[in-house]
């Protein structure tokens, strides 16, 4: 499990510096809501989750709406003291673990819950991740009725030797019926896949491809395989038993992915994500992507402020406790300083196409511009009228260009 960042105690009661409030009517704010509970904790990830019979009393599935109920209460009014609140909320993702672990009607009620202390925009986008084989039509459809628009499916792999080497337990030859449910209940579908499993093969990955567009698809996020210290998957590359995965097996399969995904009518937007327009990227990332405000609840959940980044105890049960006593459960936070929030402005929206405004970089980065356009990885023509806007090759080259480019910050 990686270390939580480094910084300040906040104060027990959680409050906020008043200057997160300096400008907060203009930014928009969004809600993530983590939910850490799932029936097999995978070997490829290192996320804040528990498999969900393993907690006793106070942290378990059971307890969980009312405790986080605690946290919206103590955000509404954190919010308030430090000027940042009254503000309609845009976007509300659930993550994990997996959320639909939680039953539909918990899920629906988490839902009032966030309605009666906030104010939603008429379009606000909410999405809950799922796992295939936690989804049937009546859950679809109790989710829709609550209001969420939006299901984000952690397909991975539609090949049973992938899937069993990261440890994911649904049938893959469930994925057309689910999404087949998912769609006939007119919510927009998204799949996550990842591509660079040890044993994976380029037509294992093709295959994948393949399966997620034939269904009706919105939205599809492709990642890499990243083996993190500290996971089951960590452990095994490092004795020997599995290989590290591929550079130029994951850039080949990177290329693939565009290629297949775009002749599908998908558009990618950011580095490891395409949708079939604007309306369908999906805003929640966007939020973060733009440094915007959210707040993030539940166990290990961390939230952006005005430039004040906070992150709660991990533990659910060190949640749930600090929450009981009716203090915050943020256990640490750190002020950003005006270069490292430059800093992280460019290294996000270099990944987006037509983000960052070449006028907004720092004084001395023209050479650098003019130099990734020479080597092919910046488009000249978005180049020309301002925009950074990365080719195929500069996406795979992005972490580099934002190296040079904060170089000048």
């Amino acid at each position: 499990m990686p270390a939580q960042p480094t910084g300040e105690v906040p104060p027990r009661d959680g409050s906020l510096p008043t200057s997160v409030g300096i400008g907060a009517a203009e930014r928009r704010l969004s809600l993530y809501i983590h939910v850490p509970y799932c029936r097999v904790r995978c070997g490829y990830c290192d996320f804040n989750t528990y498999t969900a019979d393993d907690l006793g009393p106070g942290a378990s599935r059971e307890d969980y709406r009312s405790n986080l109920a605690r946290e919206l209460d103590l955000s509404v009014s954190t919010l308030a003291e430090a000027g940042a609140g009254d503000r309609e909320v845009s976007t509300i993702f659930f993550g994990g673990g997996t959320p639909t672990l939680l039953a539909a009607d918990v899920l629906a009620g988490v839902m009032d819950d966030v309605r009666a202390r906030f104010r939603l925009a008429g379009n606000v986008e909410v999405t809950t991740e799922a796992n295939p084989d936690t989804l049937d039509p009546a859950c679809i459809a109790t989710l829709a009725g609550a209001g969420f628009n939006r299901i984000s499916m952690g397909m991975q792999s539609a090949v049973p030797h992938v899937l069993a080497t990261l440890d994911r337990t649904h049938d893959p030859e469930k994925i057309p019926e689910v999404a087949r449910w998912v769609k006939d209940a007119d919510l927009e579908l998204s799949l996550d896949l990842i591509y660079g499993t040890p044993g994976e093969s380029i037509d294992d990955w093709r295959r994948s491809l393949d399966v997620a567009l034939s269904n009706d698809v919105d939205h599809i996020s492709a990642y890499s395989l990243i083996v993190e210290p500290g996971t089951k998957m960590g452990a095994m590359v490092r004795r020997g038993e599995l290989p590290m995965p591929d550079e130029d097996d994951l850039a080949d399969k990177y290329e693939i992915a565009d290629a297949a995904i775009s002749a599908a009518g998908l558009h990618w937007y950011e580095v490891s994500n395409w949708s079939t327009g604007l309306e369908t990227r999906c805003e929640h990332n966007m939020a973060y992507w733009r440094n915007a405000d959210w707040w993030g609840f539940g166990p290990g959940a961390h939230s952006h402020v005005g430039g004040v980044r906070f992150w709660n105890a991990k533990h659910p049960r060190a949640w749930a406790d600090r929450l009981l006593a009716g203090e915050s459960p943020a256990i640490g936070r750190e002020v950003l300083d005006v270069q490292t929030r430059e800093i992280e402005r460019i290294m996000l929206a270099a990944r987006i196409d037509r983000e960052l405004r070449l006028d907004s970089l720092a004084p001395g980065s023209e050479q650098a511009i003019r130099t990734f356009v020479r080597q092919g990885l910046l488009d000249a023509d978005g180049a020309a009228t301002g925009w950074f806007q990365p080719t195929l090759q500069g996406r795979l080259m992005a972490d580099y260009m934002v190296r040079i480019l904060t170089e000048y910050v």
